[in-house]
């Protein structure tokens, strides 16, 4: 009797591995040259690699000359021409997606694109067509650029929120340039944030082979539709060690349309701060040990206070969705379009409160150069924005542009500089700047310009 059933468990089971690629939700099942059905991503990826084009661009930037070349004596004594070449040619190759045949929108990374004079697509079938850019977003990486309309293939989109850790996934992109290529894999993590590559995070992470040349490719599941858009990998020594982030298509999507309806994404805001409620916090706050974020200001007459939001709240769900820690709270608002309804579920004092504010515009607070200091001139200054990729790591203002030849470009002043003290004080926003300079005919300014730093004299 025993015999018989460990038997009969085993034929059970054996029939159902073999019903398996039949009837199986993700499975592609093909006849091999035995009649065998094996399973096989080729019908699935013959439907979606159309969709999935090569992008070259090619541009110019700006590169700082030699301090010796702006004396005239050194000049003049060397013989050295008074205009000197002052850009360089760049190159850059990713990958892109299409997303709408008929309008030939086209989905890609903002870095892919970033700086380009000239964009061209390669698509699948050998064309090369020259793309229009519609609007790019920096803070989460997002770009969509435009091709004729002229028999596209895209990618239908699934909702990424539904995914899974463990759900299978492929990516298909253009690697080192080698052409296009799939590689397949699972997703490994899912709402990733935190990793200070955007302003914005919410990746999917994945050990599906991501590198060099796969930025702005796609991630898609087995019924072929796009999940995410790829974007980035953590890698050590630039190669994929099986850890791929892409943003997710529901987050894209939206900064998508948008781009294509205002050419810039209005981002949102409440007025609030928050941190990351740690079991230290909890303690303090008499609260059983768990995941949320806790408000630490409000600005005054903003949305947050308008809604009644006070510091100390534990905000536990916003708009439904569990608030693990105050990355996920940021990111969440700075995605949601200005005016929408917000539905905050707090604690307070213990309590559970549920609070609806109405999204405000986050304002930049861009300033003219010339009316904080003359040798300022030219440039244009502004606070570093709640939800930027330099938000809560660097303490200083942005110079968000410098007019070529202005008295602020003779001083040396380049675009993205951060002033970080101004005569000796710290700046953290243009009024400090203001205060610093307090009128004094010359000025001595700490500037943060990538990854170095370095200080300027201006009399």
């Amino acid at each position: 009797m025993k015999v018989s059933t460990s038997i009969a468990l085993t034929l059970a089971l054996l029939l159902q591995l073999l019903l398996l690629p039949a009837i199986g939700h993700a499975s592609l099942p093909v006849a091999d040259s035995q009649g065998q059905r094996l399973p096989s991503l080729a019908p699935m990826l013959e439907r979606v690699t159309p969709a999935v084009v090569n992008i070259a661009t090619s541009g110019t930037v700006q590169v700082r000359g030699n301090p010796l070349f702006e004396d005239p004596f050194f000049r003049h004594f060397f013989d050295v021409p008074s205009q000197q070449p002052r850009t360089r040619k760049t190159q850059s190759l990713g990958s892109g997606v299409v997303v709408d045949a008929s309008k030939g929108f086209i989905l890609t990374n903002n870095h892919v694109i970033d700086k380009a004079d000239e964009i061209r697509v390669t698509l699948r079938d050998g064309r090369t067509l020259k793309a229009k850019l519609i609007g790019t977003d920096p803070d989460t990486d997002i770009a969509v650029i435009q091709v004729p309309a002229e028999n596209l293939t895209a990618v239908p989109l699934a909702n990424s929120d539904n995914e899974r850790v463990g759900d299978f996934v492929v990516a298909i992109g253009n690697p080192f340039g080698l052409g296009q290529t799939v590689t397949s894999g699972i997703i490994s993590a899912v709402g990733r944030s935190g990793l200070g590559i955007e302003g914005y995070e919410d990746f999917i992470q994945t050990d599906a082979s991501i590198n060099p040349g796969n930025s702005g490719g796609a991630l898609v599941n087995l019924n072929g539709q796009l999940i995410g858009i790829n974007t980035a990998i953590f890698s050590k020594s630039g190669g994929n060690i099986g850890i791929g982030f892409a943003i997710p298509i529901n987050m894209a999507s939206d900064i998508m349309q948008q781009l294509v309806t205002h050419g810039e994404v209005k981002r949102g805001s409440l007025g609030a701060q928050a941190q990351d409620l740690t079991p230290e916090l909890a303690q303090a706050f008499d609260m059983k040990n768990r995941r949320a974020a806790v408000i630490t200001q409000v600005e005054e007459g903003s949305a947050a206070d308008k809604a009644g939001l006070k510091p100390g709240d534990i905000v536990t769900h916003i708009n439904g969705k569990p608030v693990r820690d105050a990355a996920i709270l940021r990111n969440t608002v700075g995605l949601l379009r200005v005016g929408e309804t917000v539905k905050l579920d707090i604690l307070r004092e213990g309590k559970p409160k549920t609070l609806t504010a109405h999204v405000a515009e986050t304002q930049s607070d861009e300033t003219s150069g010339e009316k904080i200091h003359a040798h300022l001139t030219g440039a244009k200054i502004s606070n570093i924005v709640e939800g930027s990729s330099l938000y809560g790591k660097i303490a200083g203002v942005i110079l968000t542009s410098v007019e070529q030849g202005s008295p602020a470009w003779r001083a040396g002043l380049r675009k993205n500089d951060i002033i970080t003290s101004a005569n000796r004080r710290p700046v953290k926003s243009t009024e400090d700047l203001y205060k610093a300079i307090n009128s004094s005919r010359s000025l001595l300014i700490n500037i943060r310009r990538g990854n170095g730093s370095l200080f300027l004299y201006l009399q």
